[in-house]
Parts: structure tokens; C-alpha cells; sequence
């Protein structure tokens, strides 16, 4: 019988890594100790005895042959009962697939590609033909692992809702199961006799009849618009399409055209400064932030929220003094009405003792700009069903139109990341755009992809701020689950450099507030990803309006604390140095 993978504590940290390269919402599971890595296309197998380093690289290379159509139905059906073709492809396509998302990989993984075997190949196709070559081939190394095409074609089948008797019930593959693979089985190949003639399978072999099939296949398949690598199932490119019902697509397979949010946009890159808690010091330009917005076609509908919820708990704190003269009270004395009430009282004319000056709440002051984490970690499921994502996304649109509707200025940005060089903020709304339909599609279409390099994400965001927001209140929003994450970037260095981003913020007058909408993300971890800074979870967007107005009010008060403060030092600082001159 069957039995669920379970991922032991050294495994299942690696289900970001596998989901960002994967190009969709994967798993890391423990499977047998000492056995070869292998995947089902949802859930990647691993050795739990194996180092931190091979575990990483199995997780790299089986994430990168399913991005990069290596373990397509096409493909994994002539691979099935031959081992032995099946090392030699993976030899082969294992460096092609590394090599295309070299992007995405850490460093320790890169330095493993064999750049002449995939320079050589354009697709899986051609690592398949070349496998198939009498020609002696280089082995995979062993931390590749391996292909096990019945359960790959096992785990299609059950996608698309049929069962056949062979497949099995409908529960998730296990690297334990007692069901015989027919990969593990000696192929003809293995004993040295060809079996690529006319007798071979006619769909999935390289018999007559099976080429002018996969021939004819592949073009019909051109001509619907198919735009991803052969072997692919469907295009792999970015877009809205769902994986099971689940999560979205999370990156597109590096080396494909970019579109939309890879295009260059706005200001130049900026450069940013990133805190080395090992070190306890900065590193000086080290992230670079790229901004730029989406194209056409990468626009999504998206129906705006109405946003009334959390109008009325975000109505008065953006609120400024005006001092109204002529008022029936106040907290001041207005001389020129007192005076004219004066001459009026003397010459005998009824005056109605508006005399006073009152400060009154009736201008809008703050400028909030909301940061949202669009990395691959929102692609995953929450407690409540629906993506991160989605629930972020519903909360960012819901926050844009409240404050929108109250006067505030506003500006929604989208960030991720692909190491310390490839900081990317995806321009939504800037504070000068109008709030329409194409901001609405704008996110609409955002993705979630990629890795979390938070820090440099909110100083970017706190410089946009500084220089655009234009009121004396301002306030930086920071939708995400809190996971820091990226390439050297993780863990208590990730914790520590996002933490001393908002302090920086801080210190600059700017009220700083984070929140995790629909993640389940523990109050402990937020603390320590965000520090000092105001922050709360909560399971869903509806229950937003119950602590986004103390959140914003704490945040307030701490901004202006601080800018009192820094406007003593500074004042202490032009005494100290008058005197200095005096002297």
C-alpha cells in the first residue's frame, strides 16, 4: 500500500528553490535513503541522507527539466522501459535544461553545467536524438538523479481525470510504493540490440509511422500557437494559466523572449546597499534594482474592489489641520473678524460672534505607497484554499481604492527577485497616475516568479516615496509572507537585512507597516523579518478593516516620533557646529 511522502526537516525547506525554477508550485519530499532523485512533476523526491549541496542540486536539475519540456508526455513515453536511454538523455538534457535556467540557479549549481554538451542542444528533442546515437557519452552525475517515466505519465493521466488499471487510485505517488516501475526493468538497449525500426511503437518510437505521427503532431500543435519547447505539454511562457487549480505559474524558462514585466522601464537601475549581519556592516552597492511595468500583452482583467470597508477606518488618519478663520469657537482668536465684530457692536449692526480661528481635519496629507510581494512563495496555497497571491492581490486592490477614494495619494508597486543583481519592481500605479482600468489589468496580469530580496525591495520603495509622494505624512505598505529569500540570501541574513531596511525607513520619517494577508505565516517569524515595524497576519481579506487602522496609526505615530527626533538632532548637530565656528 501507498503511503504519503514525508519530508523531514532537511527537505522541505527546499519547496521555494524547486517552485521558482519549476516554474510552478512544486514540493520536496523525502524518498527512499540512498536512492537516485526523481520526480512526479508535483513533488520532488530527494535523498534525506544525502548533503545539503546534492540535495539542492537534484532539486535544481529535476525543477529544470520540468521547466524546460525534458519530461514531457512525448518524450517520457519513448523513455519508458529503457533505463538505459533514459541515463544517457539525462546526461545530456540535465546540462541543456541547467544551462536554460542558469538565471534562476544558485552559484554552487552553475559551476556543474557541461557548457559544450548544451551548447549543443537546441530542445529535448535533440538530447533525445543524440541519446540515441551509438556514440559514448559522458554519464550523469549522481546528484542528476534520475527519471522514472511511469510515474511521470502516472501523475499526467491523473491530471487530466482518467484512470486506467495500471495507473493506480488516485493518491500521491510515493518513492515507497509497492507498484513495480517499468523503468527499472533491462531495455533492449541495455542488451545491445537496436529496436528503432519499423516494429517500434508507432506513436512515441522512431519507426516510420511513429516520426510521421510526432511530425504531424508537432505542426498541429505549431499551428494553435504552441509557444514552449518541444516536449512541453502547453506554452511556458508567462501567463494566467493554473496548475491544478492551485497556484500560477511562477517564471518563464530563462532564454525564452522576454515580454511585459521584463522589459525595461522608467529610471535607470538604481543601486542599493544590503546589511551583512555576519559581518555587521554594509555592503555598498551590492543589489541592483531594476524598475519597469508590463506590456500589453501582459495584462490580465481584474475587477477592482470597492474599497467602502476600509474607507471608514482609514478616514482620519491622513488627515491635516486647516485653520479656518470666522468660526463660532475655536482654538484662537481671529483679530480682523474681532475687530470688525467690534465697529459692528459700536454702530449698532448684530454681529454673530464668529470670531475665532479652528483648526479643522479637512485636508488630506498622506501619501502611501504599497509594496507587494509577487515572488514564488505567493504562488502557494494558504490555509484558506486560494494562493497568497490572490489574497494579497485582493487586498492591494482593495487598499489602493480606499485610499484613492479618500483623497490620499497612492502609488502600488509589485517586486521579486533573481539574485542581488536582478531586483525587479513592477510599476502598477505610480502617485501621478490616475487609478482606471489599466491598473486594474496591470495587476490583474502579475505573476507570481521568483525569489524575495526584501531589503532592497523596501529601499527602493522608500526612495520612490521620499522623492514622489509630495505630502509631509507618508507611509510604505509592505504586502508579503514575510519569507526572505533569494540566491546567498536567506535565513537570519535575509531576516537581518530586511529588518534594517525598514529601520532605515524609519529613521527617515517614513511610517512603516507589514502585512500578511491569507499566508498563516507565524507571528514569530514576522518579528523577526520585520523587526520594530507595525505588522499583523491575517487569514483573509475581508478581516482587514479590523486591523488596518490601528496598523496605519501606530505607523504614523512612529514616523512622526522619528521625525521630531531626527529634527532635534539635526538642530543639535547646525548648534554644535555654529558654535564650533564661533569659537
Amino acid at each position: 500500500m501507498s503511503r504519503e511522502p514525508a519530508a523531514g526537516p532537511d527537505v522541505d525547506r527546499l519547496d521555494l528553490l524547486a517552485s521558482a525554477i519549476g516554474g510552478r508550485p512544486l514540493e520536496v519530499g523525502a524518498g527512499r535513503p540512498g536512492e537516485p532523485a526523481w520526480t512526479d512533476g508535483t513533488i520532488v523526491f530527494v535523498d534525506p541522507d544525502a548533503g545539503r549541496a546534492e540535495q539542492v542540486v537534484s532539486v535544481a536539475v529535476q525543477a529544470s527539466l520540468l521547466v524546460g519540456g525534458g519530461l514531457g508526455p512525448a518524450i517520457v513515453r519513448q523513455l519508458g522501459g529503457r533505463p538505459g536511454l533514459a541515463r544517457r538523455y539525462l546526461g545530456l538534457e540535465g546540462h541543456r535544461a541547467l544551462a536554460a535556467s542558469e538565471p534562476l540557479l544558485p552559484p554552487a549549481v552553475r559551476r556543474l553545467i557541461d557548457r559544450d554538451v548544451a551548447a549543443g542542444l537546441a530542445d529535448p528533442e535533440a538530447s533525445l536524438v543524440r541519446a540515441r546515437a551509438r556514440r559514448a557519452l559522458r554519464p550523469p552525475p549522481e546528484s542528476f538523479g534520475t527519471i522514472r517515466p511511469r510515474r511521470l505519465l502516472a501523475a499526467d493521466r491523473r491530471d487530466e481525470g482518467t484512470t486506467t488499471g495500471d495507473v493506480g487510485p488516485l493518491r500521491p505517488p510515493s518513492p515507497t510504493g509497492d507498484l513495480p516501475d517499468l523503468d527499472e526493468q533491462p531495455d533492449d538497449e541495455d542488451r545491445g540490440r537496436d529496436v528503432g525500426g519499423l516494429l517500434a511503437s508507432p506513436v512515441g518510437g522512431r519507426g516510420l509511422l511513429g516520426r510521421l505521427l510526432e511530425h504531424l503532431l508537432r505542426a498541429s500543435r505549431d499551428a494553435r500557437g504552441g509557444a514552449g519547447p518541444a516536449g512541453a505539454d502547453a506554452p511556458t511562457h508567462r501567463g494566467s494559466a493554473r496548475s491544478r487549480g492551485r497556484g500560477t505559474l511562477t517564471s518563464s524558462p530563462p532564454g525564452a523572449e522576454a515580454r511585459g514585466p521584463t522589459a525595461a522601464f522608467g529610471p535607470r537601475p538604481r543601486t542599493y546597499p544590503e546589511w551583512d549581519v555576519r559581518r555587521r556592516g554594509y555592503r555598498a552597492d551590492w543589489c541592483t534594482v531594476r524598475e519597469r511595468a508590463p506590456e500589453p500583452g501582459d495584462l490580465a482583467p481584474l475587477a477592482m474592489p470597492d474599497g467602502h470597508v476600509l474607507r471608514r477606518p482609514l478616514a482620519r488618519l491622513g488627515s491635516g489641520l486647516d485653520r479656518v478663520h470666522r468660526r463660532p469657537q475655536g482654538d484662537d482668536i481671529d483679530l480682523d473678524a474681532a475687530v470688525e465684530a467690534r465697529v459692528a457692536t459700536l454702530a449698532g449692526a448684530p454681529t454673530d460672534g464668529a470670531v475665532y480661528v479652528e483648526n479643522l481635519r479637512r485636508r488630506r496629507v498622506l501619501a502611501v505607497l504599497i509594496l507587494l510581494d509577487v515572488s514564488g512563495s505567493a504562488g502557494e496555497p494558504g490555509p484558506a484554499g486560494r494562493s497568497v497571491h490572490e489574497h494579497q492581490r485582493s487586498a492591494a486592490a482593495a487598499l489602493t481604492a480606499a485610499l484613492h477614494d479618500l483623497g490620499d495619494r497612492v502609488a502600488l508597486y509589485a517586486f521579486n527577485s533573481q539574485g542581488r543583481t536582478a531586483v525587479h519592481v513592477t510599476r502598477v500605479k505610480g502617485f501621478d497616475d490616475r487609478l482606471d482600468g489599466r491598473v486594474a489589468q496591470r495587476l490583474g496580469g502579475l505573476v507570481p516568479a521568483a525569489y524575495t530580496r526584501l531589503g532592497a525591495a523596501i529601499r527602493h520603495g522608500a526612495h520612490v516615496l521620499d522623492e514622489t509622494g509630495g505630502t509631509s505624512r507618508r507611509l510604505l505598505l509592505v504586502l508579503s509572507d514575510g519569507f526572505a529569500y533569494d540566491h546567498g540570501y536567506e535565513g537570519r541574513y535575509g531576516e537581518a537585512d530586511a529588518r534594517r531596511a525598514l529601520t532605515e525607513a524609519r529613521r527617515r520619517g517614513l511610517g512603516c507597516l507589514c502585512v500578511s494577508v491569507g499566508a498563516g505565516t507565524a507571528p514569530l517569524a514576522l518579528s523577526r523579518v520585520f523587526g520594530p515595524a507595525a505588522h499583523a497576519t491575517v487569514p483573509t481579506t475581508g478581516q482587514l478593516a479590523v486591523v488596518v487602522g490601528p496598523l496605519f496609526q501606530v505607523a504614523l505615530r512612529s514616523a512622526e516620533a522619528q521625525r521630531r527626533t531626527f529634527q532635534r538632532s539635526e538642530r543639535t548637530r547646525e548648534q554644535l557646529e555654529l558654535d564650533r565656528r564661533t569659537a
